[in-house]
C-alpha cells in the first residue's frame, strides 16, 4: 500500500509539470502562428470581463464627477449642453464638387474654344450671316405693304432686289475672304483714290441723283449707287496702310497730317458737300477711331478732333431742317405745343408706337400695324422699329447680342494680330459697322435725332449692304492671317471632303 501510494503521488506530480509546460508553451506558439487557441467561450468571458471594467470606470469617473460639481449633473451644474461633434454633411459636400468639377471643366472648355485660331473668324462669319438672313425675312415683311402699293403689283418687289444685292454682297465677301493681307496693302491707295472718284462723280449732270434731298447718288441703268457706302470701306482700308507706315516717324507737323489729314477732310467734305450729314459723321468717327488705334499724336489728334467738331456744328446751325430735327429728338410727342406730331416728329413718334406695341414677343412676324404707310422708311432706316413690333423686345434684343458678338469678334482680330494695318483698319470697320448700328437704333428709339443711317446688313438696301459684307470679307481676311488659322482651315476642308467622299461611295452602292 505504502508503495502504491508513493507511485501515485509522483504520477500526480509529473502531470502536474507537463501541463504547466504546456500551458506555458501554448502563448508563444499561438502568437508565433498568428492563430488565436483560446476558445470562443473564453473570448465572451474575457470580453464581458473588459466591458465591465470599463463601465465599472466609467462609472466611478461619473460619480467622481459629479462629487465635484457638489452631487449635480456637471452639465445642469453649468448650464451648458455638453458639445456634440458636428455631423458630416455628406450631401452638400458632393453637390459642391460636382458643382466645382462641373464649372472647371466648362471653363477648361471655353479657354480652349477662345484659343481656337478659328474661333474669331466663325464669330465674326457666322454673326453676319444671322443678321443678313434675318434682314432679308424683315425686309421682306416691312417692305410687302409698300412694294404693292408702289405699283409694283408684288409684295415681293423689294425683297427680289434685297436677295440679289445680298447674294451679289455674299460672293464679294467670300472672294475678300480669299486674300492675303499683302493683296490689301497694294489695293489700298487704288480703293481710295476711285472711292473719292466715285463720290466726285455725284456731282456731275446727269449722272448723280438727287433722293429726298440727299445728292449722293449715281445712276447707272436701272440701279442706283450709293459711293459713300464704298467709300467709308476704301477710307478704313487706306488708313490702315498709311498708319503703318508712319508709325514712329509722325514727330513733326508734316509727317503727322501728310498725307492722312487731307484724305479724311476730302472724303468727309465730298460727303456733306452732297448734304448727307449723317454719312459724313459716321466717316469722321471711324477716322478718329483709326488714328487713335494707329497712335496719331495726341495734340494733333486734339487740333483735328477741333476742326471737326467745329464742321459739325456749322452744319448742323446752318440748317433749319436739322436743327427742327434734333428739336423734335428733345420735345417729341411729350409735348404737343412744342412740336407737331404730324410734321417733323412724325417718323420719331411712329418709330416709338411701332417699338411700344410690340410688347415683349411681339404681334407675330408679318403682324405689323405701322407699316401700313404710318412709319415712313419701315423698311429701311426704321426696320429695327418693326422688329421691335413683330418681334418684341426679345427680337430686338437678340439682334443687339448678334451685333455685340460681331464687334467682339472685330475686337479679338485687332488684339491678336500683330499687323498694325490689320488693327487700324479692323478698328475702322468696327467704327463703320457697329458704330452706325447703334446710331441707327439710336435714332428709332428717340436718343438721337433722326439722321437718315441704315441697320447694316438689316436694312434694305443694295449700296449698304453690299459694301458692309465687302467689309467683314476683308476683316475675315484679317482673321485668317491669326497663327494656326490656315492650317486649321486646311483640316476641316480635307475632312469635308472626306466626309463628302464617304457619302458618295454610299449613295454609289
Amino acid at each position: 500500500m505504502g508503495r502504491q501510494a508513493t507511485a501515485k503521488a509522483v504520477e500526480r506530480r509529473r502531470r502536474k509539470r507537463a501541463k504547466a509546460t504546456v500551458s506555458a508553451a501554448t502563448p508563444s506558439t499561438s502568437k508565433s502562428l498568428g492563430a488565436t487557441a483560446t476558445k470562443p467561450a473564453d473570448v465572451k468571458s474575457a470580453t464581458r470581463a473588459r466591458a465591465g471594467k470599463s463601465a465599472a470606470t466609467e462609472s466611478a469617473t461619473k460619480t467622481a464627477t459629479r462629487k465635484a460639481a457638489g452631487g449635480k449633473n456637471p452639465a445642469k451644474a453649468t448650464g451648458k449642453k455638453p458639445a456634440r461633434k458636428p455631423a458630416k454633411v455628406v450631401g452638400k459636400n458632393t453637390t459642391a464638387s460636382a458643382i466645382r468639377n462641373a464649372w472647371d471643366h466648362v471653363r477648361g472648355d471655353i479657354s480652349g474654344l477662345s484659343a481656337h485660331p478659328l474661333t474669331t473668324y466663325f464669330l465674326i462669319l457666322v454673326s453676319v450671316v444671322l443678321l443678313t438672313g434675318l434682314g432679308l425675312v424683315m425686309v421682306l415683311s416691312a417692305s410687302s405693304i409698300t412694294s404693292y402699293d408702289g405699283g409694283a403689283g408684288s409684295s415681293f418687289a423689294y425683297f427680289n432686289k434685297q436677295a440679289m444685292f445680298a447674294g451679289v454682297g455674299l460672293v464679294l465677301m467670300y472672294i475678300a475672304s480669299r486674300m492675303s493681307l499683302q493683296f490689301w496693302k497694294r489695293t489700298a491707295w487704288f480703293a481710295i483714290i476711285g472711292g473719292l472718284a466715285m463720290q466726285a462723280a455725284v456731282f456731275i449732270p446727269g449722272l448723280g441723283k438727287e433722293t429726298k434731298g440727299n445728292a449722293n447718288w449715281i445712276g447707272v441703268g436701272g440701279f442706283q449707287i450709293q459711293p459713300s457706302e464704298f467709300l467709308k470701306v476704301a477710307l478704313a482700308l487706306w488708313l490702315g496702310l498709311i498708319l503703318a507706315q508712319k508709325a514712329g516717324k509722325m514727330t513733326t507737323f508734316g509727317h503727322a497730317m501728310i498725307p492722312v489729314v487731307p484724305g479724311v477732310l476730302a472724303a468727309a467734305g465730298l460727303v456733306v458737300a452732297g448734304n448727307d450729314l449723317g454719312t459724313g459723321l459716321v466717316i469722321m468717327a471711324m477716322a478718329i477711331v483709326c488714328l487713335w488705334v494707329g497712335g496719331f499724336p495726341m495734340k494733333y489728334f486734339l487740333l483735328l478732333g477741333s476742326v471737326l467738331a467745329a464742321a459739325v456744328t456749322f452744319f448742323v446751325l446752318s440748317s433749319q431742317n436739322r436743327l427742327d430735327r434734333i428739336q423734335a429728338m428733345l420735345t417729341g410727342h411729350a409735348d404737343q405745343s412744342a412740336a407737331d406730331t404730324m410734321g417733323q416728329a412724325w417718323q420719331s413718334n411712329h418709330g416709338l408706337f411701332s417699338l411700344a406695341s410690340g410688347g415683349w414677343l411681339g404681334v407675330g412676324l408679318g403682324a405689323s400695324r405701322e407699316k401700313w404707310s404710318w412709319l415712313p422708311e419701315a423698311h429701311n432706316d426704321f426696320i429695327f422699329a418693326i422688329i421691335g413690333e413683330e418681334l418684341g423686345l426679345v427680337g430686338t434684343l437678340v439682334v443687339i447680342l448678334i451685333f455685340a458678338v460681331l464687334g467682339f469678334g472685330m475686337v479679338r482680330v485687332v488684339m491678336r494680330s500683330n499687323s498694325l494695318m490689320v488693327q487700324v483698319a479692323t478698328a475702322g470697320f468696327f467704327a463703320l459697322i457697329i458704330g452706325q448700328a447703334g446710331i441707327n437704333i439710336g435714332v428709332v428709339t428717340g436718343m438721337l435725332p433722326v439722321i437718315g443711317l441704315p441697320l447694316p446688313f438689316v436694312s434694305y438696301g443694295g449700296s449698304s449692304i453690299i459694301a458692309s459684307l465687302l467689309a467683314v470679307g476683308v476683316v475675315l481676311s484679317f482673321a485668317r492671317t491669326e497663327p494656326g488659322a490656315e492650317a486649321a482651315i486646311a483640316a476641316n476642308r480635307d475632312r469635308l471632303r472626306s466626309s463628302l467622299a464617304v457619302l458618295a461611295r454610299k449613295k454609289r452602292k
